[in-house]
């Protein structure tokens, strides 16, 4: 897997995308520190509302955005965008009122979902190997769940020595670095095609169109929505479980968490060999029928097990639904690759970034709202329900003609990147 890294272009690629995840792992610990100074015990509601924030300049302002700069070229549209989240980043320790974090926190995802789609459409056109590109995907789930074990880590480290405030020159720093390495990094040219012509509205649907058209992106969409369930019930009600049900110290509420990202680094370690041998399908959907399974068993388990034995059975699940979440993650952008273009790629990739964070702004609710209303066994079950219905859609959507040998190319869809006249017969 690491045999990509050889590559400088994607080296130096990769090497920005670790900096701005511990950047913004930095970020979100010194967020919460900043919301209790000012809003103190309703902090949560200040951390809730910046979340929703979050999502909603994700799944309403991607598009729009990613739309007006289809056109221009990808380094300086990267470069711009790290260096406005560097520069946001910077006002937030200088906030006196919650309303400012609000509008901060706003300009910054905004600029993270012009950044994120644009950067992952790109590697499929510096890896242009399927074996190389599928490593990149492992490497980048490995960073993920990476940062999330070793950004509130280090932040503890920083504390200890620092202010909370000093955090957000970390991430700074690391938007900084982000955008030095691509400013280092050689590009390639995208070739201009009809994907990228139209009005705005043309441009800002055309990802959505092509999800629409393209039935292993449909089965995507539904996937989103799997994914979304069992992520909103471990990162909402884990401390929930732990404190108050199961009555745990707060270290082991760390535990569990690294039960989750722990599954999903293994099944990324693991996920090149797995799709070379049994194809895509096979692999995504073995994680959507797994996942509603192991919600089951957590509902289960809230009603029914005794604290002790609940609590292995909690470290067990959370685990297994980490390596489901990775089955499907992980090799998401192979389809997202093999239904697009060049010139309709960064479209296609800032669709899924839209639509996939939508499902949160669904499942999100349903963990916490719903956990406080009536309880963590009411929510694990309408997580439950959540999933199996996006598990339907998933195994409903995919066509089954992709139950190949392993290895072996599957036949694209039309998409609609072109006008019928257009297309080659």
């Amino acid at each position: 897997m690491l045999s990509v890294l050889r590559d400088r272009t994607y080296r130096r690629l990769f090497s920005a995308q670790v900096m701005a995840l511990i950047g913004t792992g930095l970020l979100t610990v010194a967020l919460g520190l900043l919301a209790f100074d000012l809003a103190g015990s309703n902090a949560g509601a200040v951390m809730g509302t910046a979340l929703t924030i979050k999502m909603l300049a994700y799944v309403g302002a991607s598009p729009v955005i990613n739309a007006l700069v289809a056109r221009l070229p990808k380094k300086p549209v990267l470069i711009v965008a790290d260096l406005v989240r560097a520069a946001t980043a910077l006002c937030l320790p200088f906030i006196t009122e919650a309303w400012q974090i609000y509008v901060v926190i706003f300009l910054l995802q905004s600029a993270s979902a012009t950044f994120t789609p644009a950067f992952q459409s790109l590697i499929p056109m510096v890896l242009k190997k399927e074996r190389d590109y599928t490593h990149a995907l492992s490497l980048s789930r490995l960073a993920y769940d990476m940062e999330a074990l070793v950004s509130p880590a280090a932040a503890a480290l920083l504390l200890s020595v620092v202010s909370y405030n000093n955090l957000f020159l970390g991430t700074m720093f690391g938007f900084l670095f982000s955008a030095g390495m691509i400013a280092a990094s050689g590009l390639p040219k995208i070739a201009a095609e009809t994907g990228t012509a139209g009005s705005l509205w043309h441009r800002t649907t055309l990802g959505a169109r092509i999800f629409w058209k393209n039935r292993r992106l449909r089965s995507l969409l539904a996937l989103n929505l799997v994914v979304a369930a069992p992520t909103a019930l471990v990162l909402v009600n884990s401390v929930v479980y732990v404190r108050d049900v199961l009555h745990r110290p707060e270290t082991d509420l760390a535990l569990a968490l690294a039960c989750f990202g722990v599954g999903s680094m293994i099944v990324a370690v693991a996920a090149p060999r797995a799709l070379e041998r049994f194809g895509d399908r096979a692999v995504m959907l073995t994680g959507a029928a797994l996942i509603p399974v192991a919600l089951a068993g957590a509902t289960t388990t809230t009603a029914l097990a005794s604290p002790e034995a609940a609590w292995w059975w909690l470290l067990g699940l959370w685990f297994l639904l980490g390596a489901s979440n990775s089955t499907i993650l992980t090799p998401s952008s192979r389809l997202l690759r093999d239904a697009s273009t060049e010139a309709t790629r960064p479209h296609v990739f800032t669709a899924q970034f839209s639509l996939s964070h939508a499902c949160y702004i669904i499942a999100y609710p349903l963990a916490g709202w719903l956990g406080a209303a009536a309880g963590l066994g009411w929510a694990a079950a309408a997580l439950t329900i959540l999933a199996i219905l996006g598990s339907a859609g998933a195994f409903l959507s995919w066509p089954r003609q992709d139950l190949t040998r392993a290895g072996e190319p599957v036949t694209k869809e039309p998409s609609v990147e072109q006008p019928a006249e257009q297309r080659v017969p």
